[in-house]
């Protein structure tokens, strides 16, 4: 019988990575619901904007965003016009927002700022939930996120809850912006990895925590392979 693996764990942990190697050594699906919670914020802020871009018509820099988009109703009115797919390709899980592919929008240095008050909206998050259940409901799936195996499914088959070091996890993901050819600093990154692990553990819906049955795997000083093979070991047994 195929299984249901949730892997959950803070910002730049390496559960995308971990999870999508996993599910194809398994040949399970892999579902990134992170990117689900960065599709929506993608289209909150092109609603902020009212410009069919993340970014202001006339600066790449700053937003300003009224109070009143932060109201639940205008993001609920707003989760009422979209429709996210997850299609799995080539080059990984793409993510699509009303047709469009956005999977490297909703990778922008922007996106990544507001996602955590967006996800922390309780509608924003029952909205996603009964989706990602729906997507998982056979078995058969990696799924990674920060609340899966404590709300998504509390009853999947095995749940991982990946940690490491912020000095790490701000070393690699300014590794990955910087390919990317953005401009940062891995202090910037490092404060930013800080507040947001802050923000996601102590929000009222959802938060961030280790389920009760989960195994924790600190990977500050595992390879890729070395995390991928110790929960393929698990998974097996």
């Amino acid at each position: 019988m195929k299984r249901l693996i949730a892997i959950d764990g803070p910002s730049s942990s390496g559960k995308s990575t971990t999870a999508r190697l996993v599910a194809k050594e398994l040949s399970y699906i892999y579902i990134d619901t992170g990117a689900m919670y960065r599709a929506v914020t993608v289209a909150w802020l092109r609603a902020c904007n009212q410009n069919n871009s993340i970014y202001p018509a006339n600066d790449t820099s700053t937003l300003t965003i009224p109070n009143e988009n932060f109201d639940e109703n205008f993001v609920l009115n707003l989760l009422n016009s979209l429709n996210i797919e997850l299609k799995q390709s080539d080059d990984g899980q793409q993510t699509f927002l009303n047709g469009e592919n956005v999977s490297r929008e909703i990778r922008e240095p922007i996106v990544t700022k507001y996602v955590s008050p967006i996800s922390a909206m309780q509608n924003v998050r029952d909205y996603l939930v009964s989706q990602q259940r729906e997507l998982g409901q056979n078995g058969g799936v990696v799924m990674d996120g920060r609340d899966i195996g404590t709300v998504v499914f509390p009853n999947a088959d095995l749940k991982i809850f990946l940690v490491a070091s912020a000095e790490e996890r701000a070393k690699r993901r300014t590794l990955e912006l910087l390919a990317q050819g953005k401009k940062v600093t891995q202090e910037e990154v490092k404060q930013q990895l800080i507040a947001r692990d802050n923000y996601d553990s102590t929000r009222a819906a959802s938060p961030l925590k280790k389920a009760d049955d989960a195994i924790e795997i600190d990977n500050s000083l595992l390879t890729i392979p070395e995390q991928v093979e110790k929960i393929l070991n698990l998974a097996k047994m």
